[in-house]
């Protein structure tokens, strides 16, 4: 009986490592060198725009991200503008197209 506990121990464990593996390997990006990247691109491109949206309304970026509105590609930007009279910053939304 110890034996047969042993085994199924060992088996369970490698089972375990071999699923832990498996999942490391599908977890792995794969890049293709004859694909571009528009995904990773749009992105940089709207950090860029954020960080410009930002500055104008003398705030901090907080989070740019890409999204489609009425089929058009924009940019939604998230910027932290200081509060008055050492209030908390106030949030504001603001989406711009990404040309």
């Amino acid at each position: 009986m110890k034996t047969l506990r042993s085994h199924f121990r060992t088996a369970t464990l490698a089972l375990c490592v071999a699923g832990l593996v498996a999942s490391q390997a599908m977890a792995m990006p794969v890049i293709a060198p004859d694909q571009d990247s528009p995904i990773v691109l749009a992105a940089s491109d709207c950090y860029a725009i954020g960080q410009q949206v930002a500055e104008q309304n003398g705030g901090t970026l907080a989070k740019a991200s890409q999204s489609t509105r009425g089929g058009q590609a924009v940019c939604v930007i998230v910027v932290l503008v200081p509060g008055k009279d050492g209030q908390r910053p106030r949030r504001s939304e603001i989406v711009v197209p990404q040309n």
